[in-house]
């Protein structure tokens, strides 16, 4: 089995970048100084050497804080550990530093170009300018750091949230399959007593409806042609177990670009909705679709008879759609639903997508 290696973040390679500009920008300050003094040459030991030497401790200093006591003890919660840990780091290295300049250590080679002895890092700060100066690097270091990741934990959230999204809507669109498996299933049982033949006929119809559900719907679009196809032979089944007892018409547009798509199972359940609550057994019943398309929506429009004697709970598809519409669409569809005392009627107005 391979092991997948962590991948290192934008946000840290973000930071460690911002860091290594910086101390590259300071360490060619001193020869970039030269040129712009127009000097005949770089004087490297004189000055840009002794340069490097004031500005090395504070590099030294920034490393060990970044990667040594951030992260073992503030990002641990050591808050004040760490800044025992800071005093006392900071205060020893500087006043290590003072003590070899105060014996001519490490100063004594550079007096001759105006360099103060007895002043810590070769500089003419006082050792405890320098303190100071170093505590400011460090308050930077720790908001920098902060501030990078305070955008990985959004970025993880927002990941999160995606995964979380895709996993429900994985459960939401694979819930309907055996909901709609169960309610075909049910006309074809109530049509064995009725028209053995017609039964027959319908479990051919279910097994190309289902090959449909199981193996196309699988994609997170289909083309709204196939769903189209798929909703007349759905409609066909049902025209036989109702036979003369409800009015069906279903319009849609004669020619569909192919690359025109939609989310799968989708119109399907308010087609179910409709023959389920729609249809009275001692009434004339209608049920009545329409799809169209324009430049910027495809508007499927279904309205259907309503009798007292109707269930109009809500099941199980509408609420999946719902959701699964919410997290595909946001704001940008509309799912409205008008009922009164003679019909019910659904309007779903989805933007034009197309494959590319």
């Amino acid at each position: 089995m391979k092991i997948k290696k962590p991948q290192i973040s934008k946000q840290i390679i973000g930071e460690n970048v911002l860091y290594a500009f910086v101390f590259v920008s300071v360490y060619l300050i001193p020869i970039l100084n030269s040129f712009m003094m127009a000097e005949e040459h770089v004087d490297f030991y004189n000055k840009v050497f002794l340069a490097w030497s004031i500005i090395t401790p504070y590099l030294g200093l920034f490393l060990f804080n970044n990667y040594v006591l951030i992260p073992l003890l503030l990002n641990k919660g050591r808050a004040a550990w760490y800044v025992v840990a800071v005093a006392v780091v900071v205060t020893s290295v500087f006043a290590f530093i003072e003590t070899l300049e105060r014996y001519h250590i490490i100063s004594d080679g550079y007096t001759d170009v105006g360099v103060l002895p007895h002043q810590a890092t070769l500089s003419d700060l006082a050792w405890y300018w320098n303190i100071v100066l170093c505590i400011f690097m460090f308050a930077a270091n720790v908001g920098i750091k902060k501030f990078y990741e305070s955008m990985q934990k959004d970025e993880d959230n927002a990941r999160l949230a995606r995964e979380n999204i895709e996993a429900e809507m994985y459960y939401l669109k694979y819930q309907i399959n055996p909901h709609f498996l169960m309610n075909t299933l049910n006309n074809i049982h109530a049509l064995i007593d009725i028209d053995a033949d017609s039964a027959k006929r319908g479990l051919i119809e279910l097994s190309d409806m289902m090959r449909h559900v199981v193996y196309e719907s699988s994609a997170d679009t289909i083309p709204l042609s196939a769903d189209i196809k798929f909703i007349a032979n759905y409609i066909e089944l049902m025209r036989v177990r109702y036979a003369q007892k409800i009015d069906v018409r279903f319009t849609y547009p004669e020619s569909i670009p192919s690359t025109l798509n939609i989310p799968p199972l989708v119109f399907i359940v308010f087609v179910e909705n409709a023959f389920k609550h729609g249809v009275s057994r001692r009434h004339q019943s209608y049920i009545h679709i329409d799809i169209t398309v324009d430049e910027e929506y495809v508007v499927a429009h279904f309205s259907n008879s309503v009798y007292p004697t109707n269930d109009l709970k809500k099941g199980i598809g509408l609420e999946n759609v719902r959701r699964r519409l919410e997290h595909i669409y946001g704001t940008r569809h509309s799912l409205e639903i008008e009922r009164n005392s003679e019909s019910y009627c659904v309007t779903l107005k989805l933007p034009v997508t197309y494959e590319t």
